[in-house]
């Protein structure tokens, strides 16, 4: 059986439709996406053509829902279940289960009380957002910070050093952490639970955990001055009030030349995937900035060479921008 990946374009798969019972169809795509991770998930041990051989019937649902089509007796698979690499699997499969279960505490619980947004979440959300951010730490190494003037040099020499806000379980620090074996990474969060998280995850890391140090503070707190070459800054998922207070505290705890990439997701073309970001971000404490608000809000700043880099298809956009200097 081939699995060689589908190609992808505008007009691929079929499109979700009401019809006249909006709530079946809903509940058919939730069953649709819970096949596509399970697929993943059982992907990062197996062949992904002997896992579609496996469970024919989860494979039709796939197949229903545009993401496997038939060629002859071959299975050709879209490209969102054919991931680069493992790590990118791993990661896209944790990102996926921290939605999913995201959406289910938004079903069943009051997320306007005083435990809404991420301290209202469970461990389990807690740690598949966190290790999907991993991703996120290697593309950051791998692929922004070579091209960002500078930053490669004083992340590879001793006494560099990063900050990553809303560390979480310390999933990005560590990624960091591994591709930059000189650098000192400080993780800041507000949530004890997380940090209580992240002090686990460091105790079973392989490498790189002796670099990584938490510190429980409000990004709205920082006081640091000159003290990082690269800040790393998760903008959805901070409230709007707390990044207008910590932006330019994060430029002065900047050294010269150092940069700040910021996280952020681009305005969607679907109707639906802009409600459901914004419903999303507001609820987990966050804010709806997109990528173009980020930027000119950067470079309102007084931050130069502001640059945007794509992730995946429609996925986030990282926006650098260097302090003066």
């Amino acid at each position: 059986m081939s699995t060689q990946a589908m190609p992808t374009g505008p007009s691929d798969g079929p499109v979700l439709r009401l019809h006249d019972d909006p709530a079946a169809t809903l509940e058919a795509a939730s069953w649709a996406l819970a096949a596509m991770i399970g697929t993943m998930r059982d992907a990062l041990t197996s062949p992904l053509a002997q896992v579609l051989a496996a469970d024919p019937q989860r494979t039709a649902v796939l197949e229903a829902a545009g993401l496997v089509r038939r060629d002859g007796d071959d299975l050709v698979p879209h490209p969102a279940l054919v991931p680069a690499d493992e790590p990118t699997a791993r990661s896209a499969v944790e990102a996926r289960l921290s939605s999913l279960r995201q959406a289910l505490s938004a079903a069943t619980h009051d997320e306007t009380s005083a435990e809404g947004g991420w301290a209202g979440q469970s461990d389990e959300v807690l740690l598949s957002q966190g290790r999907a951010s991993a991703a996120t730490g290697r593309a950051l190494a791998t692929k922004v910070v070579p091209r960002l003037s500078g930053l490669a040099e004083r992340l590879g020499r001793d006494g560099g050093r990063v900050l990553d806000v809303g560390t979480g379980v310390a999933a990005l620090a560590l990624a960091l952490a591994g591709e930059f074996p000189h650098a000192e990474i400080v993780g800041i969060d507000i949530l004890d639970r997380a940090l209580d998280l992240a002090r686990k995850e460091l105790a079973s890391a392989p490498a790189g955990a002796d670099r990584v140090s938490l510190r429980r503070l409000d990004v709205a707190e920082v006081s640091d001055r000159s003290r990082y070459d690269l800040i790393w800054l998760p903008a959805p998922f901070v409230a709007e009030s707390t990044l207008t207070v910590a932006l330019p505290r994060l430029i002065d705890a900047l050294r010269p030349g150092g940069w700040l990439v910021a996280g952020t997701n681009p305005a969607p073309a679907q109707p639906l995937r802009q409600a459901v970001g914004r419903w999303n971000a507001v609820r987990s404490g966050g804010n709806s900035f997109d990528t173009d608000h980020m930027a000119a809000t950067l470079t309102d700043a007084g931050m130069e060479d502001v640059r945007r880099f794509p992730t995946v298809p429609g996925g986030p956009v990282l926006v650098a921008a260097r302090r003066t200097g």
